[in-house]
């Protein structure tokens, strides 16, 4: 017996938790006022280069004694430099209950070979942050986009702490109210929140951080592409525009568009406050349904953009099958597209709830859902 499929359509399908979605009015128009075929040394592309900075600084309110970079690489270039530069001058806490932050671990403790206490949690679950001795340099991710869990604030961050806290916020930045006081490095990729282009990285330093890039040198030697120092004194232009390698100036003006869209919906306050409403829709779906459930095991944990679910019913023989079973059904309507599990999480799906997706169409997806669910279990 066929099952009915529901009437109404998102109008957006793209629910991907990186590159994510766009903002709602983008259009290739938008950007043709980009500094194509200029130098970025030139004048004009230092000036967009520092009003994506500026920008970046403003909507997320750092602090003005901060210091933000540019860097290649995404998130993962901007981790790097941190770890690559700044670990080794005490011991090191790394704290991961997901893939990235796990990665972190594996590039701290077997690559950097840094003296190491390693703290880890399965998906789902969030380490214990009470056991956290920030007498050392402590390294977590904010918000774990492939385990759908987050810290739930800052609270445990001791404002006397020793140690500097490395934070990689990728999926958090943009959607959840991140205390500067409490974080010394702190990474994200234009690719998430606000749905840019991929490939650039943002690097922010407090002052306790470029204190220690200023007083300490690495056992190491350092790639170009990772040195933040020159002659023991902060390299400035970094953070000014002057970029380490060559960024897209294409990019960079489809970032300078997105920080307008923010403004234009409230800043952080209102982005956070999408992102709060769409999670919700999905966390209600959840609850009235009892064959499917948040994975994050504590709702004072759950993430608000990366949103991961896992399939509960007793009635599913192999369950990442069946997850793959239902994604493609969604895929092939054009309902929902790449919103199956990381590869390394556990089978499920992975809904992005970030602010530059519509509410409406996270409420015309969800029948869709439930359509693909039982279809597959009638398919069985």
């Amino acid at each position: 017996m066929a099952i009915e499929q529901p009437a109404t359509r998102p109008a957006n399908p793209r629910f991907s938790s990186g590159p994510c979605a766009k903002i709602p009015t983008f259009s290739l128009e938008l950007l043709s006022d980009a500094a194509l075929g200029r130098s970025h040394r030139a004048a004009v592309g230092k000036a967009k280069l520092k009003d994506a900075i500026e920008g970046t600084r403003e909507v997320l309110g750092i602090p003005a004694d901060y210091k933000i970079g540019i860097v290649p690489a995404s998130d993962t270039g901007a981790v790097e430099m941190a770890l690559w530069s700044l670990l080794g001058a005490r011991k090191a806490e790394m704290v991961a209950w997901e893939s990235f932050g796990s990665g972190w671990v594996t590039d701290v403790v077997k690559q950097l070979k840094i003296d190491a206490e390693v703290k880890t949690a399965e998906y789902g679950q969030i380490v214990d942050l009470s056991t956290i001795d920030f007498n050392n340099d402590v390294v977590f991710t904010w918000n774990g986009t492939t385990s759908g869990v987050r810290v739930p604030n800052g609270d445990f961050i001791p404002a006397d702490r020793e140690g500097l806290t490395i934070c990689d916020a990728t999926s958090a930045a943009f959607a959840m109210d991140l205390p500067w006081d409490k974080l010394d490095v702190t990474t994200f990729s234009w690719q998430k929140v606000l749905g840019g282009e991929a490939a650039h990285g943002i690097l922010i330093l407090s002052p306790r951080a470029v204190e220690r890039l200023e007083s300490y040198t690495p056992a190491w030697p350092l790639p170009k592409i990772f040195r933040l120092t020159k002659g023991g004194k902060l390299i400035e232009g970094i953070f000014t525009g002057a970029t380490i390698n060559t960024p897209s100036m294409l990019a960079v003006e489809d970032y300078l568009v997105a920080l307008d869209w923010a403004r234009s919906v409230g800043g952080l306050q209102g982005l956070m406050g999408r992102a709060n409403a769409n999670a919700q829709v999905v966390w209600d779906f959840c609850d009235a349904k009892p064959w499917i459930a948040n994975l994050a095991e504590d709702d004072a944990t759950r993430s608000n953009t990366s949103v991961c679910l896992k399939f509960t019913d007793d009635r599913i023989q192999d369950g990442a099958a069946f997850a793959k079973a239902v994604a493609k059904r969604l895929e092939a309507e054009n309902i929902a597209l790449d919103i199956g599990a990381y590869r390394d999480a556990p089978a499920g799906l992975r809904i992005w709830c970030g602010g530059t997706v519509e509410t409406s169409d996270i409420e015309a997806m969800l029948p869709w859902l439930e359509w693909a669910f039982e279809a597959e279990i009638a398919a069985q």
